[in-house]
């Protein structure tokens, strides 16, 4: 499979809210709280796409959007690849795009959570060169207000 990486605009929101929405759900619905579940509407990811779209590069085969990654300060904040397009080299490509992108802004190292429980999510991140600095809590935002959830905190030195 081909796929290039390019900047999320308009036309990506429909598809990429759609993978970013299966994705979480199909990794994160097991292992969450019911009550973040429920919060986690097609709405919310719509909302927050739109909140990080200058920050956001997405994975594409033509126009069909097959992944995306989102950074925030030092954070890779999301990340996700549709599953017809796992195994294909694309989550590999938008994490170093990821990693080059933070460098680039002058962080020299980075962090990412991880739901504690998801085990292949980890297993990709260790390969990839992050350490599990353990559990700690993050505080998710939503429509709510913040949501606190104990997370696996991941770490990379960038330089």
């Amino acid at each position: 499979m081909t796929f290039q990486l390019v900047d999320l605009n308009g036309s990506h929101l429909a598809q990429a809210v759609e993978i970013w929405e299966a994705g979480w759900h199909d990794a994160h619905a097991n292992l969450v709280p019911k009550e973040l579940v429920e919060l986690r509407t097609s709405e919310s990811f719509l909302t927050r796409l739109h909140e990080h779209i200058a920050n956001t590069r997405i994975g594409q085969n033509g126009g069909e959007v097959l992944g995306l990654c989102m950074t925030q300060s030092d954070e890779l904040y999301q990340m996700y690849v549709s599953a017809k397009a796992r195994g294909q080299g694309l989550a590999q490509a938008l994490m170093a795009d990821a990693e080059n992108r933070l460098r680039d802004t002058g962080h020299e190292s980075a962090w990412l959570a991880c739901a504690v429980g998801n085990e292949r999510a980890a297993r990709f991140y260790e390969k990839c060169g992050w350490k599990n600095a353990g559990v700690r809590t993050v505080e998710l935002a939503t429509s709510q207000g913040v949501f606190p959830l104990p997370v696996w905190r991941f770490e990379k030195a960038l330089i």
